[in-house]
């Protein structure tokens, strides 16, 4: 997901605008701390991977998409991610999520993720998992103090493509809380020993069962590129918002770099780059939203 909901769009009554703030105040939001597509890819069993998500937002909603919310515009945000592989099918992660606006940082607590995906899905021509994201909110970052990412993660890949689906469920709990459609979805092809190019998709539908009108959707199309520099593995991509409460324009970037396996093979690491046709690719568009 991506940009914040609940933008003004011009002086109103005050009917109006107490309706505007009551859709603002009705539901959960959270900040763009990471965007990627979850490919089924996992740390070996053992080993240890981080990844560091910055992502840039150098024209986005000025207003805030609720009282005491941060604004999208001119912030940078992002996350650090550790990741640890208990099985061939199961992965533990922890996010230290933040925000830096006006020169201030704002920490967004923690995250903790748990991955269940196809064994050695790398490998395979179709491949599937599931991931479980549960967060603990800072209240500039969301109405609702927790909340539940539902990712389900469907693929598929030959030698020079790669096509993935995660049709997204965010759900929010207490007062302000509710149950969101986000999808993200990924094309990328292979052009060079890891080198790969392509686009991701990135939405919010809203309320699953009311829908927000088109122009409160979130849509942004991404043109994507995965590559190595040395030992690390870079994800860069160029977004650009296709409905008035996207944000316009937003830059992402992704460093990831994955630990020896203990006992393995030290000049290698068993999982590979964090993008394209490479198991090292999670995704989440976390933002700001109605």
């Amino acid at each position: 997901m991506i940009g914040f909901f609940g933008s003004t769009h011009g002086r109103a009554s005050i009917p109006v605008g107490l309706a505007a703030l009551s859709l603002a105040l009705a539901a959960p939001a959270r900040a763009t701390d990471e965007i990627q597509v979850y490919n089924a890819g996992i740390a070996a069993p053992g080993q240890f991977t981080i990844q560091q998500h910055l992502n840039y937002i150098p024209l986005g909603v000025k207003d805030a998409p609720f009282p005491g919310g941060l604004v999208s515009n001119h912030s940078l945000n992002g996350t650090p991610e550790f990741a640890y592989g208990i099985t061939d099918w199961f992965e533990l992660g922890l996010y230290l999520p933040f925000s830096v606006q006006d020169n201030k940082f704002y920490s967004d607590y923690f995250k903790i993720r748990t991955l269940f995906v196809t064994p050695h899905a790398d490998q395979k021509t179709f491949f599937y998992g599931m991931n479980f994201e549960l967060s603990n909110d800072a209240p500039a970052f969301a109405q609702t103090r927790w909340a539940l990412e539902i990712r389900p993660i469907i693929g598929w890949r030959n030698a020079d493509y790669e096509f993935i689906v995660n049709p997204i469920v965010d759900v929010g709990f207490g007062k302000y809380g509710e149950a969101d459609f986000a999808p993200a979805v990924r094309l990328v092809r292979k052009f060079g020993q890891d080198l790969f190019a392509g686009f991701e998709y990135y939405a919010d539908f809203g309320k699953i069962g009311s829908f927000s009108p088109l122009q409160e959707q979130q849509h942004t199309l991404f043109a994507v590129t995965d590559f190595k520099v040395g030992v690390f593995d870079v994800n860069f991509g160029v977004g650009y918002g296709l409905t008035p409460s996207s944000d316009r324009w937003v830059v992402k970037s992704i460093i990831g770099y994955a630990f020896p396996v203990p006992g393995g093979n030290p000049s290698s690491s068993e999982r590979t780059p964090t993008g394209g046709i490479n198991p090292m690719a999670h995704a989440s568009m976390r933002t700001f939203q109605p």
